[in-house]
This record gives structure tokens, sequence and C-alpha cells, in this order.
């Protein structure tokens, strides 16, 4: 049975826009997994503790930081991590 998902857009949209999520990966192999750090305080220390487990994994990680919690990723940061990553996480911390 397949559960539904429910994915919320942080961004303040006014009108959410419709997305299809990615289909799931079975095994992170060979995957590209993009951690992005958005600027917060102990944001680096939760993903230094997930890269290593992800890499224990066979993922390969890619490291990114936003300029500043306060906006969203820049436009250039955004595409980096689309064209090069299989997957993103961000970390959320306070």
């Amino acid at each position: 049975m397949s559960a539904r998902r429910v994915v919320l857009d942080p961004t303040g949209e006014r009108v959410p826009v419709r997305r299809t999520l990615a289909p799931a990966r079975a095994r992170l192999d060979g995957c590209v997994v993009g951690l992005l750090d958005i600027s917060k305080a102990r944001g680096d220390v939760f993903l230094d503790r997930l890269a290593a487990r992800l890499e224990a994994a066979g993922a390969r990680v890619a490291r990114y930081r936003k300029p500043t919690f306060a906006k969203p990723a820049p436009a250039d940061l955004r595409h980096e991590i689309a064209t090069t990553c299989h997957a993103v996480i961000e970390a959320l911390a306070d």
C-alpha cells in the first residue's frame, strides 16, 4: 500500500505550485546527495553526522551553504545543486 505524501514549501507562495515527488531511491550506492546548510547555528554539526552516515551507506556527499537563512538560496546555488545532485537535504537547526 502506498501512503500519500504532502510536501509543504516554506517559501511563502500565495498560490501553492503543484509538484510531483521524484521516485524514491532503493539504494544510495553511487548517489550524489547534496547537503545544504542554511546558515543557522549548529546546522553544520547535524550535517557532519549525516554526511558520515550517508558516505557509510555508499553515497557521495556534496556540501553547500546558503549565504543567509533569512532568504531563499540564490538561483545559481539552486541550479548547481539541481544539476549535480540526485537528492538534497537541508539542515534546519536551532
